[in-house]
């Protein structure tokens, strides 16, 4: 945990978690620190501090465990395979209802928005998810306005991004919620994030 009263923001990793959605919003909010006052910090975490298998072979070692990752500004869900298990473990589903009672923000990208909806966190809520899985989210809670035009969509304490890819659109947008527009095109540029697909 930061101990230096900046944020502090904690990605959340899994087994069979998307790589990109773990690793796009962690590029961006790594770069925030460069570009921040507010003295950020992001950190990886899994539930018992020990290495993961992410869904396509990459191999990852976080920083912490979720009994020492500390109380957080932010949360981030990824999706991926892997979500489907949390999705039906009532023990990640009570976890993530008690961290979402003392953490403001709780964001997830792509089917990382099925384990939100799971624990009952998107009741009533606009939220979106990855474009293959919109009938699985509105199957899990059928309370959940699917939007599924947006990159994302910020319902205030609850942030949820579309597939994969999103999640950096996300990112950047809680870098400008969080602190400026001026501080997110700061980030932009030094990822050298300037979509435009080839092809």
């Amino acid at each position: 945990m930061s101990t230096d009263g900046g944020l502090h923001i904690g990605i959340l990793v899994f087994d069979d978690a998307e790589e990109l959605d773990v690793v796009g919003p962690f590029e961006v909010l790594a770069a925030w620190e460069q570009h921040s006052d507010l003295k950020p910090h992001v950190s990886t975490f899994s539930r018992d501090g020990e290495g993961v298998r992410l869904a396509n072979g990459l191999r990852l070692v976080p920083a912490r465990s979720a009994d020492d990752v500390g109380p957080l500004h932010v949360l981030v869900h990824p999706g991926g395979w892997g979500t489907r298990a949390l999705a039906a473990d009532p023990v990640h589903l009570e976890w993530l209802r008690q961290v979402r009672a003392q953490t403001p923000v709780l964001a997830s990208v792509c089917t990382g928005a099925l384990v939100l909806a799971a624990a009952g966190l998107l009741a009533g809520r606009p939220a979106t998810t990855h474009r293959d899985h919109y009938d699985e989210l509105a199957a899990l809670d059928p309370s959940v306005v699917v939007d599924t035009e947006a990159r994302y969509v910020d319902d205030g304490d609850v942030v949820t991004a579309a597939g994969v890819s999103a999640g950096i659109d996300m990112a950047l947008h809680l870098v400008a919620r969080l602190e400026s527009p001026g501080a997110a095109r700061a980030v932009r540029r030094t990822i050298q994030y300037d979509p435009a697909p080839p092809v």
